[in-house]
């Protein structure tokens, strides 16, 4: 109960900040006493009040200040009531005020949705989504940068390369400080790259830029599976390294990432032994528990 107090506290100010149903179309005047008519006027009434009213408030006809203010509020309820759809939309939002987000969504459609061309909003949503995409990774990746420089490996590596400088002597001078930064700074290039579970950020792999580059990517693997299809499935050739790799990888389940840090000698022995075969594999899963269970 006390979790939804803030939602229902929400909810409340979201009623007080938002006009009444029939406010949004004609502010608080009621658009057919604007006209002078009634509810059940039809199109041929509206219209003639209207050119009336217009001949009267018009600017050019009438300079008066508050004749202006006027005619504005008279050509907005003429542009609500003589739209069959939008007059419904009026009419129903009079006849339940208590509709008020269900009313307020359908004027907001019925005046903006027409006028924004769907293309925009999706190069905007792709923006912002880019946008965001970007700043996470970002922040995840130099907090995992942060991390990194805190571990004692880390640490070792750094001195490793400063006595490798100094060539064993240690620096007592003023600049010390500064040849430090220096080791710090030669040294998180080669940490960057150790890092696992967290990539650098890269613009190819934001949402805009892969949904723009869409088409290219479906080529490519259409191409892909044609080639593979005509190599191994008609021709029956013996499957290229790469090829191979990438068979041991998926079979394996395991990422990219992680598979190019393996050792190019174990890489070997596992694709030798054509795991993506089932009965390799469940030798291998049976071969590997068993030694787990040795080690133990």
């Amino acid at each position: 109960m006390a979790a939804a107090a803030p939602l229902l506290s929400l909810l409340l100010l979201l009623l007080l900040l938002l006009p009444a149903s029939n406010a949004i179309y004609c502010d608080e005047d009621d658009c057919y006493d604007l006209l002078g008519l009634k509810q059940d006027a039809n199109a041929s009434e509206i219209k003639k009040a209207y050119y009336k009213l217009s001949l009267k408030h018009h600017p050019d006809k009438n300079p008066d200040p508050e004749s202006r203010k006027l005619f504005v509020k008279i050509a907005n309820a003429y542009e609500i009531l003589k739209d069959e759809s939008t007059r419904e939309q009026y009419d129903y939002a009079i006849a339940h005020p208590e509709e008020v987000f269900y009313n307020t969504a359908q004027y907001y459609r019925a005046y903006y949705g027409h006028k924004t061309d769907p293309r925009a909003v999706l190069i905007g949503l792709l923006l912002i989504v880019s946008a965001f995409q970007y700043i996470n990774q970002l922040t995840r990746y130099n907090q995992a940068i942060e991390s990194v420089k805190q571990t004692p490996a880390y640490r070792n590596r750094l001195k490793a390369l400063e006595f490798e400088r100094t060539g064993g002597i240690a620096s007592k001078k003023k600049g010390h400080k500064q040849m430090d930064k220096k080791v710090e700074e030669a040294v998180s290039n080669e940490v960057e790259l150790q890092i696992h579970g967290v990539e650098k950020p890269s613009v190819w792999r934001l949402y805009g830029v892969q949904f723009i580059l869409l088409p290219y990517f479906i080529g490519k693997v259409l191409t892909w599976e044609i080639c593979w299809f005509w190599r191994y499935r008609v021709k029956k050739l013996p499957y290229a390294w790469e090829d191979a790799c990438y068979l041991t990888q998926t079979s394996l389940k395991i990422p990219a990432s992680t598979w190019k840090n393996i050792d190019e000698s174990r890489k070997e022995d596992l694709v030798t032994r054509r795991l993506w075969e089932k009965s390799n594999m469940e030798r291998y899963i049976a071969e590997t528990r068993k030694e787990s269970k040795r080690r133990r």
